[in-house]
């Protein structure tokens, strides 16, 4: 057969749809009335009548009959062309001007062929829309994960896979939303745009509003306007949307991500553990597994889960308490640096002290984390919106879920002290000026005059809906789960 180039191919198929019309035939008509899935017609008794409709993947034309294999969103199924049952003309029009690539419609009985596979007997035959580029060939195309993000729309038609990567996730964040709607929590919308980027330790996006002429920031967390829901009355809320963060791009990170951020008034972290445990229930449930094997390791995502306490982890991993990296709600900058140098950290003069932390924790505590763990209790000095443990104010309620090695959920007994709350963003405001941090959270004014209208005692949580789709899905890469990922800008 002829090798042609693409424009070729291209010039060719816009050919066949000027045939189409010369015929009288619309090859983009309005609508079609489909009765049966794919799906469903394969469950159905022979000789039942169906009109499904989908995509040509496949196309085998042996004179007078044709076979085809048609795809929609629910499945694929051969169909059955013939030339005598169609009449010439319809025929003719379709091996001449239909290919592989091509939606149709069809009407006909279903059959078994010879080889028991289900198969429509077409009786009748629509056109719905032509295809003019030619489809990633099955076995040998789209290899380059940067062609397969960039297009994601041909991944998707020649890799069933990758379809069904985005359906578990869908299906992930509907059981989210059936747990939460039972547990009388509203779900909300709070504002993209913001006057400040709060509610978590990240660089924020900034663009410009022209009417108000003052820059706007894209929201980093939605956590502030949600706790001021609580303080209004309500008694549980959740947002389910995409947050934005300046940062870094790789494996585990996307500028443009998407959170579930709960909140619960007369809860705190244990209740947002029970949410966690509750969560990975109905996962195992619907999806019918108990482990899940990723990045190498098998994990066990049935509940319960184990708590790991990071005071009792830093004793027994790095041999001291915890306590010594600590000055009440600061870090003890000169003993943590010494840590920092006695395990060969990297850091300068202008890596901030939460970095540093952070460097220590992956590399001693938590690297070694593959089962389902919550950590819990983390430093004050890196979370300045949890409330403190009783009789200790260098740590707070605060805990991390891990599985896979990956941090899926973050989780507070919510700080509701105004005063406490005001001290605290000020020294996070102060890491800001004093060591260059620009992840480290804002002083807001405007939540803490909110919080001084009182605020009941709150539990929290974030969970990355992205880190979570990559565990259930086994993809090691967040670019896998995200369906369009931020790619760098190419000329056309």
């Amino acid at each position: 057969m002829e090798n042609k180039t693409l424009d070729e191919i291209i010039k060719t198929n816009y050919q066949k749809i000027k045939n189409l019309r010369d015929k009288g035939i619309d090859p983009f008509p309005r609508r079609f009335e489909v009765k049966n899935k794919i799906s469903q017609a394969l469950n159905l008794p022979i000789d039942t009548e169906v009109i499904c409709a989908g995509r040509i993947m496949l196309l085998r034309i042996m004179g007078k009959a044709t076979f085809a294999h048609i795809r929609d969103g629910s499945g694929k199924i051969q169909i059955y062309l013939k030339k005598d049952i169609l009449g010439e003309e319809v025929y003719d029009n379709f091996k001449k001007n239909c290919h592989i690539g091509d939606f149709i419609g069809v009407e006909g009985n279903i059959f078994k062929t010879h080889t028991g596979e289900i198969t429509i007997n077409v009786k009748k035959l629509t056109v719905l829309s032509k295809c003019v580029r030619p489809l990633p060939e099955k076995w040998h195309g789209i290899t380059d994960s940067e062609t397969r993000y960039r297009e994601r729309y041909l991944d998707l038609i020649a890799n069933d896979n990758i379809r069904e990567i985005f359906i578990k996730r869908a299906n992930v964040i509907s059981i989210i939303r059936e747990i939460l709607n039972s547990e009388d929590y509203l779900e909300v919308e709070t504002p993209v745009l913001c006057s400040q980027a709060g509610g978590a330790a990240a660089r924020p996006f900034i663009t410009f509003h022209n009417v108000y002429k003052t820059e706007l920031y894209l929201r980093i967390a939605t956590e502030l306007p949600l706790k001021k829901l609580i303080i209004g009355g309500y008694d549980g809320v959740y947002e389910i949307g995409r947050v934005f963060r300046n940062e870094g791009i790789d494996t585990r990170h996307n500028p443009e991500f998407t959170t579930l951020e709960a909140y619960k008034a007369y809860s705190d972290y244990n209740g947002m553990a029970a949410l966690v445990e509750k969560i990975f229930e109905k996962i195992c449930k619907i999806f019918n597994i108990e482990q899940v094997e990723y990045d190498g390791n098998i994990i066990n995502i049935k509940p319960p889960f184990q708590r790991l306490y990071l005071p009792q982890m830093w004793k027994e991993k790095i041999g001291q308490d915890i306590h010594n990296i600590l000055t009440g709600k600061s870090f003890n900058k000169t003993n943590l640096f010494k840590l920092a140098d006695d395990y060969g950290i990297e850091y300068d003069n202008r890596t901030p002290s939460a970095k540093i932390f952070e460097r220590i924790m992956d590399e001693k505590i938590l690297k070694d984390i593959k089962q389902p763990s919550f950590i819990m209790d983390y430093p004050t000095a890196i979370t300045p919106l949890a409330k403190t443990k009783e009789g200790d104010e260098s740590i707070v309620e605060r805990f991390e879920f891990f599985a896979g090695g990956e941090e899926i959920a973050n989780a507070y007994t919510e700080l509701n002290d105004p005063e406490d709350q005001k001290s605290r963003l000020a020294e996070q405001l102060k890491q800001r000026d004093e060591e260059n941090n620009a992840e480290a959270d804002i002083l807001d004014k405007d939540f803490i005059e909110a919080m001084e209208y009182g605020m009941p005692p709150t539990g929290g949580i974030g969970i990355g809906i992205d880190r979570l789709a990559m565990l259930i899905t086994r993809n090691s890469s967040i670019r896998e789960v995200i369906i369009f990922p931020l790619l760098k800008s190419v000329k056309r």
